[in-house]
């Protein structure tokens, strides 16, 4: 049986993605590729990737629409590259739905790493998940806040009796506030412990979920009451 783990690499410069093509297969990856936006959905719906590479600069629909129509219909982690180093294009990227993000040019080695950080956390959530499935009850099945209730065991959060849609990471980020609510937490401290010590993006990754989240969770996200913001050092679940 063949347990390789499948990577789409979407990237239109026919160079570069049989280079990138070389070498995750000499790691032990099953890849297959698209070399335009329209292709990359087909390919992606088909295939169901472990993790897509998603250049931004592509014919027929862009990296950033590629990514949005994605991440509505799949879990999947995306990693994007760009030839651009604009902060707007990371901002837009992580909007979207993207894990992670890399500049070209950039370093084979480092998009390796990046690429097994990113499978290592979704096995290790999947586990955290198939653990807390499996595990008799106790106080930590759920977790409450107010009209706010995390199921751990379904990877589920209710608000007010309506469940809510949150991607992965929302989810992940959620769960971690709560827990450790009305403490003041860092943007770095979020960073580790949501994202993993050895992500490569910035503290804007933190800024940006966090506003997701408050649109899903607050009354009025322009006036958080819930997810605090603690100016100069990061945030805080009220209570």
């Amino acid at each position: 049986m063949n347990n390789a783990q499948n990577v789409l690499i979407v990237e239109d410069e026919a160079t570069l993605l049989e280079t990138l093509e070389y070498n995750l297969s000499r790691q032990g990856y099953e890849v297959c590729t698209a070399a335009d936006g329209p292709t990359a959905l087909e390919v992606a719906r088909r295939e169901r990737p472990d993790l897509i590479v998603l250049d931004v600069m592509l014919p027929g629909l862009d990296g950033f629409e590629v990514c949005r129509v994605l991440r509505q219909e799949m879990n999947v982690p995306i990693l994007m590259l760009t030839a651009r180093a604009e902060e707007v294009d990371k901002i837009v990227g992580l909007e979207v739905g993207a894990d992670d993000y890399m500049t070209k040019p950039f370093s084979m080695r480092e998009l390796i790493a990046r690429i097994k950080a990113l499978l290592r956390r979704v096995r290790m959530t999947r586990e955290d998940v198939a653990a807390e499935a499996g595990a008799p009850e106790t106080e930590e099945d759920q977790l409450e806040l107010g009209d706010l209730t995390i199921d751990l065991a379904r990877h589920e959060v209710v608000r007010g009796g309506e469940p809510l849609k949150l991607k992965p990471k929302e989810y992940e980020l959620l769960t971690f506030l709560v827990r450790n609510r009305g403490i003041v937490l860092s943007r770095d401290v979020i960073l580790e412990r949501v994202w993993g010590w050895d992500y490569g993006g910035g503290s804007r990754t933190v800024d940006v979920h966090i506003r997701w989240l408050r649109e899903k969770v607050e009354p009025d996200p322009a006036n958080p009451r819930r997810i605090i913001t603690v100016r100069g050092v990061g945030y805080r679940m009220e209570e």
